[in-house]
């Protein structure tokens, strides 16, 4: 445990540490206009070594989000936009033969980069899917007898159109589970879109200039795990995450019907390093019950799979999480 002034000296730390992440967002204010809930979810997703599947309709500037974190960190960026047709060697590279030289040589994929935007990931094939996943998990990938490590910071933005489903192919819930965070992106407000609109109209954009490097952002890792979490904090999300297996034990007799599997150990690990993160955007050095409840919904809401009988009552895994937090006492 932690005294008071070991707290004050790690929140002092934490504050100078993380006074880079004002840095990051005003220059992407540049360009982007709002949408400070999707910056904050890629913050977060980077600081904590993640990854994030997004969910919106397009002409969101998802996109356009993340590759304006990359040129702000000095950062690839490479997109792939994912079709029926496309081939594992398409993302992750293949063997060329040379026949000047008589031999193979590699060509390596886009998944060569430091973010990666896998666009409508829904759409290609289950062995596209499993090739990036694979790069995802394990951070590298094997061409022939070759097996090269990616370089780091390495994330990837996978997104889902939820519009149109026909001729898509839904990712399994055991790859669900590889992306730390399912970000919901809605559409901007009145405000906003009068901004984004004269911006677009007028071609009016600011330059975006690199204001940390990638060394900056891999170091802040090693920080955001230093911040500060409380026992008391690591049983408020444990029992979040059992709530979601074991409904009835956390008197939501209610549930029990409704959930068709509850979240993996996974959900636990990863709502704990997502709390540590926003804490950490926020300049705090300790956690608090608000940054788990902030960042519950979108760890979880890819992790708790619904019966047919939640489908028919109209009943998402959101509402079921809502219903969870309600519950659980808050320490």
């Amino acid at each position: 445990m932690l005294t008071a002034p070991d707290i004050a000296d790690l929140n002092e730390k934490i504050h100078r540490e993380s006074a880079f992440i004002d840095e990051i967002k005003s220059e992407m204010s540049k360009v982007i206009v709002g949408q400070n809930y999707l910056l904050d979810r890629l913050l977060i997703a980077v600081l904590s070594n993640g990854h994030i599947l997004l969910e919106g309709v397009p002409g969101l500037a998802k996109t356009l989000s993340i590759n304006t974190l990359a040129r702000t960190v000095s950062a690839q960026f490479k997109r792939v936009q994912f079709t029926p047709d496309l081939l594992p060697a398409d993302v992750v590279g293949t063997m060329i033969y040379n026949q000047a030289k008589n031999e193979f040589s590699i060509r390596k994929g886009p998944i060569f980069s430091n973010f990666v935007l896998a666009d409508e990931i829904n759409r290609a094939p289950a062995k596209v899917q499993s090739a990036l996943l694979e790069a995802m998990q394990e951070r590298q990938v094997t061409i022939g007898e070759q097996t090269y490590k990616l370089e780091e910071p390495f994330m990837v933005l996978a997104t889902q159109n939820p519009l149109e489903q026909e001729g898509t192919y839904p990712l399994p819930e055991a790859q669900l589970d590889r992306f730390m965070l399912k970000v919901i992106v809605s559409y901007p407000s009145r405000q906003e879109e009068v901004a984004i609109m004269r911006q677009s109209v007028l071609n009016n954009y600011e330059r975006v200039n690199a204001v940390v490097s990638p060394a900056t952002l891999l170091a802040a890792r090693n920080v955001v795990r230093e911040v500060y979490m409380d026992e008391k904090i690591e049983r408020y999300i444990l029992d979040i995450v059992f709530a979601s297996r074991y409904p009835r034990e956390a008197g939501l007799q209610k549930l029990e019907n409704l959930i068709q599997y509850g979240g993996s150990p996974r959900a636990s690990i990863n709502l704990a390093l997502a709390a540590k993160a926003y804490a950490f955007i926020k300049h705090r050095g300790y956690v608090i019950p608000e940054d788990v409840r902030a960042m519950a919904q979108d760890v979880l809401r890819h992790r708790i799979g619904v019966t047919y009988e939640a489908e028919a009552e109209n009943i998402n895994s959101e509402k079921i999480i809502m219903e969870i937090m309600n519950k659980v006492e808050v320490p």
